[in-house]
């Protein structure tokens, strides 16, 4: 299974199925579940921009590094860059000594971007760091790498969850093919151009996709005899 995320091979797969994914999807090479987890909340608008570093320190093909030793217990499993919310959470607890519950404060404070709120927030995060022994310079530094990934993160929990479903809908895709190509293509039907690139990816498959049969074809997309027809007579017809 994981060969095939690797190939990029997920049209029509929870979460992996858009272009910018597939090819993030090649270029990393998952090979275990925790790849999955990290894509799902890597191509985020926050932490985006670090997708290309992950790959590359994912691949030793660039030094792991830490803004300060301390932020390593959070950032060891991504390589040092912050991929999920609960590492901003972490991060505040072992750097400012926040408890638990005043870094989930700070995780809301931070995604809803209120100037008075975060004011207050920097003022504690810097005290914080000092009395742990971390320069205040550096803290505020730290301060505004976690801010502006904060906004946008993902939090592991759900990212976990959502690669589960990812790698069970692969697994269908792999195994009843033509059955799983007929359910996507029924569940986007009022959607031509996905339909379309569905039909396409049927093709890739080696599936044949019937044009409208009377004597064969349900009121959404079916299969008989491993082969996919279809009813409506629409724009998608004339591509068949």
């Amino acid at each position: 299974m994981y060969d095939l995320f690797a190939k990029g091979l997920t049209v029509g797969v929870f979460q992996f199925e858009s272009s910018g994914m597939r090819d993030f999807l090649k270029k990393l090479k998952p090979t275990g579940i925790e790849g999955l987890i990290a894509m799902n909340a890597l191509y985020r608008p926050g932490p985006m921009q670090n997708i290309d570093r992950y790959i590359k320190r994912s691949h030793g093909e660039e030094k792991v590094e830490y803004v300060h030793p301390l932020l390593e217990e959070a950032l060891k499993e991504t390589h040092g860059i912050i991929v999920y919310q609960e590492q901003v959470m972490q991060i505040a607890q072992v750097l400012a000594g926040y408890s638990l519950g005043g870094a989930d404060m700070l995780r809301r404070a931070m995604g809803k971007k209120k100037p008075e709120e975060m004011a207050k927030q920097r003022g504690t995060f810097k005290e914080g760091a000092i009395a742990n022994g971390v320069d205040g310079e550096l803290s505020m530094k730290i301060f505004d790498l976690v801010e502006k990934f904060a906004g946008y993160g993902f939090n592991k929990s759900h990212s976990a969850a959502y690669a589960l479903v990812s790698y069970q809908t692969l697994w269908m895709k792999t195994h009843f093919p033509a059955p799983f190509m007929a359910a996507v293509m029924s569940a986007d039907m009022d959607n031509t151009d996905k339909v379309l690139r569905y039909i396409h990816d049927c093709h890739e498959m080696k599936i044949t996709v019937q044009p409208p049969n009377v004597n064969l074809s349900d009121r959404d997309f079916s299969v008989y005899e491993n082969k996919i027809s279809y009813l409506f007579c629409s724009r998608i017809s004339c591509w068949l």
